[in-house]
């Protein structure tokens, strides 16, 4: 697709383009295909989390795959190092001197599989070129290609040979996002297409029109103080919770509205934010920044799923509701 964008409403045919190559090819990844499509366009990292088998490398890899971008896949293991990401400086022969060579962190889109298992070190690594979209290595400061996006994946479970995620590094990520076993129909569905391995895509979306689009929704999409106040209003409320001890924080507030601002534009072509936008993307956008208490945490692992994040979303969920909506 080569076309430029000219106003909102394209851009959600744009996403729906994207999201529709998602969907033949992967059964239920409407709603995680849909927040890809928003973390990139408003200049976000995306942490997709779930049990194994439910198609969460698979679902970055069609992503990337309908974009016309530079991508790269990096393998998490407990040997990875920094310069393994960041690239590093190597003896040339021929002109006698050290040149630099770019690691697979020079790409617009970077899938980082099972993420939990790199060591601290590397893990640092990600953080200035998420944060910062620049790479520092060997004394050398390079700036990243535009649009820059991480997709990380991490299994549910915490199984050995694994390493915590820290607050600093999960802040980063736009969205959480979870992906959870099928349901009896849904895995028919899977069934059925089982035989059919091509995840080839019709075309491509070039990167000046996904530029274009990134600026027109920073640009053109707006939020009322109304909003903005009742953005200010959730995250405030998540720091009054009694199960948590640290909640949102002022850039928790900043990633709700650029969110939201992304919700509009993708799902309805609108120039304008809705309380029900921020509703739409705040259990994704914050359920990563909470931090819960010990007790709260042994009665997570007490539930059904044991997994903290439906108990955390679960929590969030009734801290949103008793926010007063604007008119």
């Amino acid at each position: 697709m080569t076309e430029e964008i000219n106003n909102l409403n394209e851009i959600k045919e744009l996403s729906d383009k994207i999201i529709g190559e998602i969907k033949n090819h992967l059964v239920g990844s409407e709603d995680v295909a849909r927040s890809l499509v928003i973390s990139l366009l408003v200049g976000g990292h995306v942490l997709i989390e779930g049990f194994p088998g439910t198609g969460k490398t698979l679902v970055s890899n069609l992503f990337s795959k309908s974009l016309d971008l530079s991508t790269s896949r990096i393998q998490s293991t407990a040997d990875l190092m920094p310069a393994d990401i960041t690239g590093t400086r190597i003896y040339n022969p021929k002109s006698r001197e050290f040149e630099f060579r770019e690691g697979p962190i020079f790409a617009n889109i970077i899938v980082v599989d099972e993420i939990n298992r790199s060591p601290p070190k590397s893990q640092s690594a990600l953080l200035e070129c998420m944060q910062e979209k620049q790479v520092s290595a060997d004394g050398i400061t390079s700036k990243l290609d535009e649009p820059f996006m991480v997709i990380a994946t991490k299994n549910a479970l915490e199984l050995e040979g694994t390493y915590p995620l820290p607050e600093a590094q999960l802040d980063r990520f736009l969205f959480r996002l979870v992906m959870k076993y099928p349901d009896e129909s849904e895995e028919v569905e899977i069934l059925n297409r089982s035989n059919k391995s091509d995840t080839s895509t019709s075309s491509k979306i070039e990167k000046s029109v996904l530029l274009n689009a990134k600026n027109m929704i920073h640009t053109g999409v707006k939020a009322n103080p109304n909003v903005l106040s009742y953005i200010a209003d959730i995250v405030r409320s998540t720091n009054e919770l009694p199960k948590v001890v640290l909640g949102g924080s002022p850039r928790s507030a900043v990633a709700l509205l650029y969110a939201a601002k992304g919700y509009a534009a993708v799902t309805e072509g609108r120039n304008y934010v809705i309380p029900d936008d921020v509703k739409a993307v705040s259990l994704d956008v914050l359920n990563h920044r909470l931090i819960l208490r010990q007790d709260a945490l042994f009665e997570a692992s007490e539930t059904e799923e044991n997994w903290t994040v439906p108990y955390i979303k679960k929590i969030l969920t009734e801290c949103i509701n008793n926010v007063a909506v604007p008119s």
